[in-house]
């Protein structure tokens, strides 16, 4: 028993008085890769050394894609209410409010217009850290939104989609938002105004039933998680094994469902050539 107990009183600290290792100096890539986070974000959050695209959210593409992070951001003030009055054991309203003091985020989506390499474009990008990313009536409503802005000024569209699919709290409503956004998108094929599709991970669910796969041009991330149903459910589903990769980023653009794969550093300069090619533009540096 002497094992567990002090035999003499040496320097002690109390709990109150205890440091932890202060958070956020470093990130381990999933293949164990230590990277500082000084140099992961110089690196657009992206590993270094295994190419590993750490999941970011909307400030951060915002960064990345605005000309110095200069942007207006649209129907800023949205939030979500309960009109279905949703029954769990944490009520909807009080997850909502948790969400947005933790995120410091209105909803799963933030829309915004700015100047990317000179030229005007209106961005929806989704934020997986509030509530999964799931998609719910105002997530629809600000995209619908900002793809009527986009309409009404005559300037390309692009969603970034990271989404774990429909919020089940606002249920038939937040199935609602698959349509309502797929015929905005349609009006905007319709004006023929450009409309990219960013497939981030993870991209699932309704995200990726709707809008995520509706682009003129649909691209992703270097190895980013995208499907409709977990790999689990497809397997029961059709009764066979499925391949290793299956779902990622690469195995859609082998199979025909994305265009094309950019790494998180060109997606500017990638975007932009695009725009400019479909629109008939000479080509920017």
């Amino acid at each position: 028993m002497a094992w567990f107990k002090r035999k003499e009183k040496g320097i002690q600290t109390t709990t109150e008085e205890k440091k932890d290792t202060p958070r956020g100096l470093w990130y381990k890539s999933p293949t164990g890769k230590i990277v500082d986070a000084e140099e992961l974000e110089k690196n657009y959050y992206v590993s270094p050394e295994d190419g590993y695209h750490v999941r970011i959210g909307s400030n951060e593409y915002f960064e990345i894609l605005f000309d110095d992070n200069k942007y207006k951001e649209l129907d800023a003030g949205l939030t979500s209410k309960d009109p279905l009055k949703f029954i769990d054991t944490k009520k909807y309203p009080d997850r909502l409010k948790a969400a947005q003091e933790k995120t410091n985020l209105k909803d799963a989506v933030r829309t915004a217009v700015g100047k990317s390499k000179g030229k005007d474009l209106v961005i929806a990008c989704m934020d997986f850290s509030f509530i999964g990313g799931s998609m719910g009536s105002v997530v629809g409503e600000k995209i619908a939104r900002a793809a009527d802005y986009s309409l009404k000024k005559k300037i390309p569209f692009m969603i970034i989609s990271k989404s774990g699919g429909a919020r089940m709290m606002e249920a038939a409503l937040s199935l609602m938002q698959l349509a309502k956004t797929s015929v905005k998108l349609a009006q905007l094929a319709e004006a023929k105004i450009p409309y990219i599709s960013l497939a981030t991970d993870p991209t699932t669910g309704g995200t990726t039933a709707s809008f995520a796969m509706l682009g003129d041009i649909n691209i992703s991330e270097p190895g980013a998680l995208i499907g409709f149903a977990g790999p689990r459910v497809v397997k029961e589903t059709i009764g066979k094994d499925l391949p290793e990769d299956f779902q990622t980023s690469e195995f859609l653009l082998e199979h025909g469902f994305l265009d094309f794969i950019t790494p998180r550093k060109e997606l500017k300069n990638k975007v932009n050539l695009y725009i400019d090619l479909i629109r008939n533009q000479p080509l920017r540096e």
